[in-house]
């Protein structure tokens, strides 16, 4: 009861921000009040510190190079290239919208998507004189899809990092399982997306009101380098990771390449066009704090023997064969992260997954795919699934637009179970055929 209750307290914190408190300094404070109590001791905290460093440096390097091009004008220029081979279709805008999300998710993942996109597109909406139901319907959409379609690799969400890292899956065998499976997630995100807003969307919309996408480039050295950093990137954790090199080294270095060419000096010693102080201040460098102190109050619920009831659970799914056990547990997890956020949820589901004796390894590791995707599509159902939903809400409210929690859940509860089943039923389809690593 002791550790629920720190749980539940750190969690409250987290998420209202008294004060404007951060997250990392109110997930530290549940941390220590777990190590005061007993709750965990001084020998877990290198344990979690090994299950998070990986993953929240590899988090805060992607934001760092997401922000980087944001400021260099890469989103816009894409965003402005999508509205324009739309062709005035708003039916055939939307589709492309959503696979805009989907790219940005799989390659800056889910928080990248949702933060830096939507900002974009509402402004380009605004350009278009779209009405407040279309716009709303385009908005969605972007938040949606972000989580969503963060399945693909293992950088597109924390969520993948934090379970790789745990139970040591390779980049080339995680892509090889969830990538074929996101494109379910993709095709399955944009029928119900078009299914519950497609009347919104307006027929036809003006382009001449639009500037070209070659205006939103701001610094043009750092946005020639893009693509082909991306690739070069990408390539690099297909090679490095299977010889043991860290994610977030390659991120990292990938990183400061970037901070570089947008620090640069010209003559008359004039930086570049990229505020590069600004871009390392706005890093969420509280995430470092805030895994660290959330997953120590987690561990504290597995010191405290609640992860074996779960164990038991994923016994008895496993029990039922491949597709109960998958469904089973990709359903269970998105419930207990939208209830719990995303961030802890993902670190019980991997205990409990570790925890759990006797089950056959294709099951197991069908279990450990179901929980990613669970914690990566669940927190959908509310906006404390996940911190970037929160603060997506807060970017709207910022932008004048409010989404109450009622209408969130409204949405959520509406479009999410549909795409979790499909997912989760690709899942089990594919791993069959993928065989066993």
């Amino acid at each position: 009861m002791l550790a629920m209750a720190i749980f539940l307290a750190t969690l409250v914190l987290v998420i209202w921000q008294p004060r404007r408190l951060g997250i990392g300094w109110s997930a530290m404070g549940g941390a220590l009040l777990a190590l005061l109590t007993g709750v965990v001791g001084w020998a877990d905290v290198p344990v979690v510190w090994d299950i998070v460093w990986d993953a929240t440096f590899t988090f805060v390097a992607l934001i760092i190079i997401s922000l980087l091009l944001d400021e260099a004008g890469f989103f816009t220029w894409a965003a402005l290239h999508v509205a324009r081979w739309g062709g005035g279709n708003g039916r055939r805008l939307f589709p492309l919208i959503v696979l805009l999300g989907a790219f940005i998710a799989a390659f800056f993942a889910n928080d990248g998507a949702a933060l830096l996109l939507t900002p974009i597109v509402m402004a380009i909406l605004l350009r278009l004189d779209f009405s407040a139901g279309a716009t709303l319907a385009f908005i969605v959409a972007c938040g949606f899809v972000a989580d969503t379609t963060s399945l693909p690799l293992v950088i597109s969400n924390l969520v993948n990092i934090v379970s790789a890292n745990y139970f040591g899956i390779g980049f080339d065998r995680y892509a090889a399982v969830m990538v074929p499976v996101n494109l379910v997630a993709l095709a399955a995100t944009l029928a119900v997306l078009w299914a519950y807003y497609g009347r919104q969307v307006p027929a036809t919309y003006r382009t001449d009101q639009l500037e070209q996408p070659a205006t939103a480039i701001r610094d043009p050295l750092v946005f020639r380098v893009a693509f082909p950093l991306l690739a070069v990137l990408l390539l690099a954790y297909f090679v490095l990771a299977p010889l043991g090199v860290p994610v977030a080294a390659v991120t990292g270095a990938a990183a400061l390449v970037l901070l570089a060419l947008a620090g640069r000096w010209h003559g008359g010693g004039r930086g570049g066009v990229v505020p590069v102080r600004k871009v390392l201040a706005g890093a969420p460098w509280q995430i470092v704090i805030f895994s660290l102190g959330m997953y120590l109050v987690v561990y504290g619920l597995r010191n405290a023997g609640m992860t074996d009831y779960l164990a038991a659970a994923l016994v008895w799914l496993a029990g039922h064969g491949l597709w109960i056990a998958t469904i089973g547990t990709g359903f269970g997890a998105a419930l207990l992260s939208s209830v719990m956020n995303n961030m802890p949820g993902v670190l019980v589901g991997a205990l409990a997954i570790e925890q759990a004796q006797g089950i056959p390894p294709a099951i197991r590791e069908a279990m450990i795919y179901a929980n990613v995707i669970g914690c990566d599509l669940g927190p959908k159902f509310t906006p404390i699934g996940s911190l970037a939903t929160l603060l997506w809400l807060h970017v709207l409210a910022s932008k004048g637009t409010t989404i109450t929690w009622g209408q969130y859940m409204k949405v959520g509860l509406a479009i999410t179970p549909p795409v979790l089943l499909a997912v989760l039923a690709a899942l089990a389809l594919w791993l069959p055929v993928v065989g066993a690593p």
